[in-house]
């Protein structure tokens, strides 16, 4: 499985879920089998130098990260959030200023400044943030997500008679925050509203797999 994920430098997302599964079943001596193959692999491109070396260095640290973070994750417990209070959005803008590689989005609406400033902040630091969100909300008094979208961040709007309802999203591919919790201000000081952060690792690829179908459908239109 290795050698084939390296004939074309990539790590799709059904290898990167292979990779977290074994992750999960095998131990430590077996982990260190798999990083040390996957050194020896790119050892000839490194020594030619030129693209392929760069090409190269990039899948072996995806390959690393595929396995390394899940096996901490296994220790960190999912937890409750609940509003009014600011307990949702903190959380919220916490896990978008840790985010280190990418951060996916699926919202109704986004109209808190604080929570949109985080995610300006994401992409602003290279983050590679992408928001999937509801046409119609987008041009509600308040949103945010036109604004962010002339930013430059990536936003993908429905397009559709029905409404884009989801609330939720997915950090690094790592954790998956959900729940009924509008980015709105009101979400936090009126509504009773919750959300549940997990990194268990059968959620975290649903929800990969349902975001990238969303994005598929609504990002060629």
């Amino acid at each position: 499985m290795i050698s084939e994920s390296l004939e074309d430098f990539k790590l799709d997302q059904d290898e990167k879920y292979k990779f977290k599964e074994l992750s999960l079943v095998l131990d430590d001596e077996h982990l260190r089998f798999i990083k040390n193959t996957a050194f020896d692999l790119i050892r000839p491109h490194i020594e030619k130098g030129g693209t392929d070396a760069v090409r190269a260095l990039n899948w072996l640290e995806r390959i690393i990260k595929a396995i390394q973070p899940i096996r901490k994750n296994l220790s960190l417990k999912s937890a409750a959030y609940f509003s009014p209070g600011q307990a949702c959005r903190d959380k919220i803008i916490s896990l978008l200023n840790h985010a280190r590689e990418k951060i996916d989005i699926c919202v109704f609406t986004i109209s808190d400044n604080n929570i949109s400033q985080a995610i300006l902040n994401a992409h602003q630091r290279g983050i590679d943030v992408t928001i999937i969100s509801d046409n119609d909300k987008a041009n509600d008094k308040g949103s945010d997500v036109s604004d962010l979208s002339a930013k430059g961040v990536n936003v993908i709007f429905d397009h559709s008679p029905h409404h884009m309802h989801h609330k939720f999203a997915i950090f690094d591919g790592q954790q998956l925050l959900n729940g009924s919790f509008n980015w709105t201000r009101s979400a936090s000081t009126s509504n009773e509203e919750n959300i549940i952060v997990t990194s268990e690792t059968e959620l975290v690829t649903a929800f990969e797999n349902k975001f990238s179908a969303l994005q598929d459908k609504f990002g060629s239109e």
